[in-house]
């Protein structure tokens, strides 16, 4: 058997902020700082983590990457005997291609550099479009013990850098990671991290970061896993954490060998996937809200789940005193509907006011008689309400510096059930990547987790209604919801055709009829706010399909 080495480890599990290179490394420097005194030997920080993950066309400014070397020099000068792992952009001189890349760190100089070898291109990811893939497989050695590098994508592959690096000797593998969140994202890591560590009889100590970032949340989840592939020790999920451990580790490659490990941190309790769902809406609306500059959020409060669930979110990611509410009643709109959003608003400790927009409607109703005369009322006195009460919300935000928060759902804008400069203005569309199922489970989950009703049954159990006319219901314009939100799931985010769909028994005539209408709303859809991206596939940098598009498979 090998001999043992002990090395203490930290994962530095930050929130960084793309194009912050000053403040990304003032807080590097002190989680460095923190692993220091925590007698840490390595500290791992994510990938990019200097420049904020994704930081996109900022790479294509030379300027950026150079200002980017320079803060990474900084930080360098400040390293001691603790080795520092750092995420940043690297950039080959004379070839003027630009890395995603890894700095060992050490006692006031770069020690090596690896370079991201497998760069991905698919869902949310373009790395193909700024980066050339490494090469090398540098190792790297501590207290005797051989240790290598990678990057987020390099660790999915079984066959990539983590095997090569195990096979020229590394028994531990640091992998720095800006891995996005979805549902279920978690237990897939899991897995995917065991196996990798089993199969190449190595540790894996895998740093991720957390934070938002546009409609992107990442979550964190960072852990440690044995050379038998057991979890040793993990981060909490959404919140800035170091992440400790001690390891005793062989120092030479002799395998196979046994793990004694001591984990000096905790392993973290897992949250259910609708904890983590609200979580990762809560941190990805204050980081848009925070890191855009603003203070405060406005809200429409229709009565309805949406907008319910939408203001306890902001709520718990803003704090009730920067949270303001806006009820603006109709004709149409129902007693119990403004009831219910006053009960919400007092639940929830945030002002709200009522703005009847009756009088702005009229006069649009009576300003264009004249061109509207001898037609009957339709979708357009629906839309004028809706605009107005747009243009209403829009007023507050430019009076106050509130940003508008919309309330709209992903069965909605999958459909276009929405207005568009009406409903659908404001700067951030909070649950747009969650279909209308997914809301009602959203809202009991916070009833719960408060343990009192802060969204009240009434509201729970009330018909949805866009109350633009007498007596309206969703289930007039469209299928039940969970109908629904079946073949949304199969032609959105499973990319099946509507034939497909068709053969799993669902109603050809209302498939067809979803399917169309999904297509057609495109345009809609890419003028819409950004929001939080929980699922596999949201709308936006997700899927990218062309408005003008005659395809009907």
């Amino acid at each position: 058997m090998a001999d043992f080495a002990k090395l203490r480890v930290g994962l530095a599990q930050i929130n960084p902020t793309v194009g912050a290179l000053s403040a990304n490394a003032a807080k590097i420097l002190d989680y460095y700082n923190q692993a220091v005194v925590a007698k840490c030997q390595i500290v791992a920080f994510p990938e990019l983590s200097l420049t904020g993950y994704p930081p996109e066309d900022l790479v294509l400014k030379d300027g950026f990457v150079a200002d980017n070397l320079s803060a990474l020099a900084k930080i360098v000068k400040s390293t001691s005997d603790t080795v520092a792992v750092i995420g940043f952009v690297d950039r080959d001189d004379g070839t003027g291609e630009i890395f995603n890349a890894a700095a060992v760190c050490r006692n006031g100089a770069i020690t090596g550099v690896y370079r991201k070898h497998l760069l991905p291109n698919y869902n949310v990811f373009d790395e193909q479009r700024y980066f050339a893939p490494g090469v090398e497989n540098p190792l790297f050695t501590i207290n005797e013990i051989c240790f290598g590098v990678t990057i987020c994508e390099d660790i999915w592959q079984a066959d990539g850098p983590v095997a090569e690096q195990a096979s020229l000797g590394a028994v531990l593998n640091i992998n720095i990671n800006g891995s996005p969140f979805h549902g279920g994202k978690l237990n897939v890591r899991h897995e995917m991290i065991s196996a990798r560590a089993k199969d190449n009889e190595c540790v894996v100590a895998y740093v991720n970061q957390i934070g938002g970032q546009d409609e992107l949340v990442f979550d964190g989840g960072s852990m440690i896993f044995s050379a038998d592939g057991s979890l040793v020790a993990s981060a909490d999920q959404f919140v800035e954490e170091m992440l400790i451990c001690d390891l005793s580790l062989p120092k030479s490659s002799t395998k196979p060998w046994s793990l004694p490990t001591q984990s000096v941190g905790r392993t973290s309790q897992p949250l259910t996937e609708i904890a983590q769902i609200h979580a990762a809406l809560v941190l990805g609306t204050r980081d848009y809200v925070l890191k855009n500059g603003f203070t405060d959020v406005v809200i429409g409060l229709s009565g309805g789940v949406d907008s319910a669930v939408v203001a306890a979110i902001a709520v718990e990611a803003l704090g009730a005193n920067n949270v303001h509410g806006v009820s603006m009643p109709s004709r149409y709109s129902s007693t119990g509907s403004r009831t219910d959003a006053q009960v919400l608003a007092t639940c929830l400790g945030v002002d709200m006011q009522t703005i009847s927009i009756e009088p702005a409607f009229s006069s649009y109703l009576e300003m264009l008689e004249p061109s509207f005369a001898n037609r009957s009322a339709d979708l357009t006195e629906e839309n004028l309400q809706s605009r107005v009460r747009g243009t209403t919300l829009m007023a507050l935000s430019n009076k106050f510096g509130w940003m508008v928060l919309t309330t709209g759902n992903k069965s909605e804008t999958a459909v276009g059930y929405f207005t568009l400069y009406g409903d659908s203005v404001g700067g951030y569309a909070v649950i747009k990547d969650l279909f209308k199922t997914k809301v009602y489970e959203l809202c009991e989950f916070i009833n719960l987790k408060s343990q009192r009703e802060v969204i009240s049954r009434a509201i729970i159990d009330k018909a949805p209604s866009a109350e633009l006319r007498p007596d309206q219901r969703d289930d007039q314009s469209l299928p039940p919801y969970d109908v629904l939100d079946s073949i949304l799931e199969l032609y959105v985010e499973n990319d099946q055709t509507a034939q497909e769909i068709i053969a799993r028994g669902f109603d050809a005539e209302l498939v067809k009829r979803i399917s169309r209408l999904v297509d057609v709303n495109e345009y809609k859809r890419r003028q819409g706010a950004p929001g939080v991206r929980v699922s596999t596939k949201a709308f936006g940098k997700d899927r990218r399909l062309p408005i003008t598009n005659k395809y009907s498979g």
